[in-house]
């Protein structure tokens, strides 16, 4: 758009919006009704029940005559818990993320030959189409890296010669193919993006075969192309508990959504980027380590707990931090006495802090779960437990690994993108009937009325 039609646009809207809002504004009084489930939620906040999945579950509560009983979290990768999955790596000293993508795309753990040959597949498959990365990403550059991301996806339909087959092994075949490239697309967008809009130096990095998921992606993000590790097994943790997250989160059930209707792969997982672009689903990571931050700015002693306790008072109060009224990090739609994810980051994320030399700044961390949650309690006077959730801790995981802000949203993605294949491929296989809720009406009946009478 030029600049004399945006201008243009502009003064339309000025012109024409004054009543425009009101439009919009449906009076909470319509939705008093229980029938009506907002947010397709019930509601005690339970979620409603839209269909069966095989590929994640999330458990953080039992119902008991009619009501929900907490219970400590779990997560389950194709009913094997995750907490065992993610041990086993950090016992054996290994990468696990890939185990885990080849587990939600077939539904069994790989033996050694399996797993091999889903690597070279990989391996093969990072590598963007011939003249994307000039035509797609250089020369359409964005200044935010899930809006690339999403167009990045879209655009990847014209390079394939069978883009629509929606076949069991096509799909899979595409499946592979967008778990590689979304890490070389994220760190290209950004690359391009910091010299574009920040002025910096271009480096591109090419993905190097034989390297781990979480390995390639420092390696593709860091201009030095350097990294521990320690820092890519802690970050192929966060990959892994990233991966999957049942079928009712909100990108998850937008491309299952789109999935339903018959549309391509590229559009399904185009929805689910789009969703987790969002503030209140994908951005959490960003919004707790700024308040991490924030506070670490602002309280005179962190080791106060009552000068920290009193300014989480000040953040629920709406005037501290970014005057929203919330606590970043705490509760969860499911989980009430514990997030498992957070747990697991938690716990490992530890002895990298302590090396870092941000060992105060995890356990302001700590204190934020241990002090925040009660008094989140008490002030919204709950009786159900609130938990941490990963996202107190993920960000100061991508904090500590020097990942810029920016990418906290778009590593999400990175690793989600195996579920949501998963979960594309089952809606299509499985499911067979178009996703289509119903709404009530709330518009007041009229007639037409002819222009010269209005």
């Amino acid at each position: 758009m030029t600049d004399a039609s945006f201008y243009e646009v502009d003064a339309c809207v000025r012109q024409l919006g004054d009543a425009f809002e009101k439009e919009y504004n449906i009076e909470e009084s319509y939705f008093a009704d229980q029938s009506i489930k907002r947010g397709l939620r019930n509601a005690d906040g339970s979620g409603v029940v839209a269909g069966v999945t095989r590929i994640g579950s999330v458990i953080g509560y039992l119902m008991g005559e009619g009501t929900r009983v907490p219970q400590p979290g779990k997560l389950y990768y194709r009913g094997i818990d995750v907490e065992d999955i993610v041990a086993s790596h950090r016992a054996a000293n290994t990468f696990g993320y890939e185990e885990v993508a080849y587990l939600l795309l077939m539904g069994t753990l790989p033996d050694e030959s399996q797993l091999e040959i889903f690597n070279k597949a990989l391996s093969k498959a990072r590598q963007l189409p011939e003249g994307f990365f000039e035509d797609m990403i250089l020369k359409a550059p964005s200044p935010n890296v899930m809006n690339k991301l999403n167009r990045g996806v879209l655009s990847l339909y014209s390079y394939d010669e069978n883009p629509d087959d929606t076949s069991p092994e096509n799909m899979l075949r595409q499946s592979i193919e967008l778990i590689a490239r979304f890490p070389t697309i994220v760190a290209d967008a950004y690359a391009v993006k910091k010299h574009y809009y920040d002025g910096e130096s271009l480096y591109i990095h090419n993905p190097k075969e034989h390297l781990s998921v979480s390995e390639n992606f420092l390696r593709l993000v860091r201009h030095h192309k350097n990294y521990t590790d320690e820092e890519a097994k802690l970050l192929d943790t966060l990959f892994m508990l990233h991966a999957e997250h049942g079928a009712g989160n909100c990108s998850t059930f937008a491309c299952r959504t789109v999935a339903s209707s018959g549309a391509d792969t590229y559009s399904a997982i185009a929805a689910a980027v789009g969703a987790l672009k969002g503030p209140l689903h994908g951005g959490a990571a960003n919004a707790a380590a700024l308040m991490i931050k924030d506070m670490r700015e602002n309280i005179r002693d962190v080791n106060d707990d009552e000068e920290v306790t009193a300014y989480l008072g000040r953040i629920l109060d709406g005037r501290a931090g970014d005057m929203s009224g919330k606590i970043y990090g705490l509760g969860h739609a499911v989980y009430t006495m514990s997030d498992p994810r957070a747990q697991l980051l938690k716990k490992y994320a530890r002895s990298v802090a302590e090396k870092n030399g941000r060992l105060d700044e995890f356990v302001l961390v700590e204190d934020v779960e241990r002090l925040g949650a009660p008094l989140l309690m008490s002030r919204k006077h709950m009786n159900f437990p609130i938990c941490a959730n990963v996202d107190l801790y993920s960000g100061f995981v991508y904090s500590m690994l020097g990942i810029p802000d920016e990418l906290y949203t778009p590593m999400f993605a990175v690793a989600r993108i195996s579920g949501w294949c998963a979960h594309r491929i089952e809606e299509v296989l499985s499911s067979r009937r178009l996703i289509r809720p119903a709404y009530r009406n709330a518009a007041v009946r009229g007639s037409y009325v002819p222009m010269e009478q209005r």
